[in-house]
């Protein structure tokens, strides 16, 4: 569906300006990108309205968006089954609530595996050159540092679900 509507937007887009550079595929791509961006806030906002999670969502958006731009993580291979489990994840983090104690363990264990893995698979995702790659992992873990701070349990459980997504088991 992502790839489908993108394509069609791309080429719409090409048709209008055939001169321009890009070629229908990278328009393509760039195009699926923003739209897996829209529908994944638009949905997971427009259910956190019918469940009465709206802060919380935005809280969850935020944290897991700002902490993945530094941090990195495993891509889904599908634009749809990445709208899917986002959506279905920022919705279950909107619910968590958890007492100080847990919330201080999921903090831990966001900060050690930042700490261990980050950043993890953004070789090919930015364009910031690796030797800046050590102050990637430090704003990552100041990010989580303030976590501790705010005491909120949907910020550590979003944080240390983004954290799960930067593990990376090497056979």
């Amino acid at each position: 569906m992502i790839n489908a509507l993108s394509h069609r937007i791309a080429a719409g887009i090409k048709s209008k300006v055939p001169e321009h550079q890009a070629s229908v595929a990278v328009l393509q791509y760039s195009i699926s990108f923003i739209l897996n961006i829209i529908f994944i806030i638009g949905l997971s906002l427009g259910i956190a309205l019918l469940t009465g999670q709206i802060r919380n969502a935005v809280i969850a958006l935020t944290a897991f968006a700002l902490l993945r731009q530094v941090s990195g993580g495993y891509h889904l291979k599908s634009g749809m089954m990445c709208i899917v489990v986002s959506t279905a994840g920022i919705t279950l983090l909107s619910f968590a609530e958890f007492n100080s104690t847990i919330t201080f363990v999921f903090n831990i264990m966001a900060l050690i595996l930042a700490l261990v893995f980050a950043p993890s698979r953004i070789d090919a995702q930015t364009r910031i050159p690796k030797k800046y790659f050590p102050f990637l992992k430090l704003i990552s873990l100041a990010m989580i540092a303030v976590s501790f701070m705010v005491g909120s349990s949907v910020l550590a459980s979003t944080f240390l679900v983004q954290a799960l997504t930067l593990i990376r088991i090497r056979r």
